[in-house]
Order: C-alpha cells, then sequence, then structure tokens
C-alpha cells in the first residue's frame, strides 16, 4: 500500500500544533510509529484512519486522497480496520456480537455470513469459549483480541493499531503482538503505534519517528534501531533500551 502526507498539518481548537508539515510517500506493507508521549502518533494514526481531518495539507492511500467529500470519507473508513487503546468494545454487548454488529450495520452482511466470519475469527483467537462473555468478564488480552477480530472481519485493505497493548500486563502484550504477527504473515498491511521496541523492530518492515510533531527519521527498521541519524532518535532510544536490557 502506497501512503502519502504532503504538507500534512493539525492543530487542534486549543491552538496546540499537533503535528507539523509532515512529507512522507512510500510503499508500506508494515510501519511502527515511535516516539514519546505528545509527539503526535496517534493524532498520525487517527488522520490515517479517516477519524479526524488535517488542518493543512493531505493525505493519499493508493493515489486516492482521504476525506475529499463526507461520502468518500465514510466509505474510506469502511475499509480500514482500527483497534484502539482500550479496545473499544461495546461495554452491553458480548463479544461475539461485538464482532457481528458492525458487520451487520456497517458493512452490509448478511446475519448469517457475519455471524459465521464471527466465529471463525473468536475461535482462531482462542475465544472459542468466550463468545457470550461481555468485555467485563474478559481479561484485557482478550478484550484487545476481540478488538482486532472486529477489526479485521470486513477484511480492511489497512490496519491500524493505536498501542493496542498499552494498558496489558507483559503476557497478555505477548498474545496480542503474536496475533498481529500472523496477521503480517498472511499479507495484512498494517501501522502500529507502539512502545514495544522489539516488535517495532523485529515485526515491522520499516519505522517511523515522531518528536514534537516532526517525522525526524522514517527507514527500514533495522536502521532506526541500530543506525540513528538524529540526537532526538538517539536519545529516545538511549532512555527506552535502558530499560530493555536482559
Amino acid at each position: 500500500m502506497r501512503i502519502e502526507l504532503e504538507n500534512l498539518s493539525k492543530r487542534f481548537d486549543d491552538g496546540s500544533d499537533v503535528l507539523k508539515n509532515l512529507h512522507f510517500a512510500d510503499e508500506v506493507h508494515t510501519l511502527a510509529i515511535i516516539g514519546s508521549s505528545g509527539s503526535g502518533k496517534s493524532t498520525l494514526l487517527r488522520l490515517l484512519g479517516g477519524l479526524l481531518t488535517p488542518s493543512s495539507g493531505m493525505i493519499k492511500i493508493d493515489g486516492e486522497t482521504i476525506g475529499k467529500s463526507e461520502s468518500e470519507l465514510v466509505s474510506y473508513r469502511q475499509k480500514i480496520g482500527f483497534v484502539f487503546q482500550q479496545g473499544g468494545l461495546f461495554r452491553h454487548l458480548s463479544a461475539f456480537e461485538n464482532v457481528t454488529l458492525p458487520l451487520i450495520k456497517v458493512h452490509g452482511y448478511e446475519k448469517a455470513k457475519a455471524e459465521a466470519q464471527a466465529e471463525e475469527l473468536l475461535t482462531r483467537f482462542g475465544l472459542a469459549s468466550d463468545m457470550k462473555k461481555r468485555p467485563h468478564e474478559l481479561s484485557g488480552g482478550q478484550q484487545q483480541r476481540v478488538a482486532i477480530a472486529r477489526a479485521i472481519a470486513p477484511k480492511p485493505k489497512l490496519l491500524l493499531l493505536d498501542e493496542p497493548t498499552s494498558a496489558l500486563d507483559p503476557e497478555y502484550t505477548n498474545e496480542v503482538l503474536d496475533i498481529v504477527s500472523e496477521l503480517e504473515k498472511e499479507g495484512l498491511d498494517f501501522v502500529i503505534v507502539t512502545h514495544e521496541m522489539g516488535f517495532a523492530r523485529h515485526a515491522c518492515e520499516k519505522a517511523a519517528f515522531l518528536y514534537e510533531g516532526r517525522l525526524l527519521e522514517y527507514e527500514m527498521s533495522e536502521q532506526i534501531f541500530t543506525n540513528p541519524q538524529t540526537n532526538e532518535l538517539k536519545r529516545f532510544l538511549s532512555k527506552i533500551l535502558e530499560w530493555n536490557v536482559g
């Protein structure tokens, strides 16, 4: 998938400039967005997903500009899978219903087809005996597996994940990242905002480093981690990796 950012900026109503004139154009299969908290990572992901609109500049996916009209924006969102930090599940629905309802209401699936798709994915993700449970009855890792199942059920062209393991214990973190890695091997393109540097380095083809709303480095992931070019990235990695030794 080709992603292009042209002079992309985002300013919120309080006057804060979260993203500042981002330029980017490349074929992307798996991309990790890294950087300190407040650097603009989640905002960029929401712009890519059509959940926010740019203050200036534009985003193109495979040559098509996102959000030229409201109808085109709605159509685009239906082609994107999005996994939020806390899962974003409907609290009053079961795991099964959380997957089937969007398929029926948003994507126009027939009930039987939606139910078959939900059952297949939830079983695959180790949730066969938990389909009737509501989110509060599931562990954090299970909730995120349901969220991923919901996101990929309509077969999106791109999966966006916003720190999907930020609230999870290490055991559940590995469960979720293993699933994302499986999906990558099956050919699903994804962009992930993550603080899991091992995953960013080894499971993602490329990485982008944001600093104070600017894209300072973009390169093959291994290059980002072994040969950082800017002092900002060197400092970021030294702080992060200091606590990931041994």
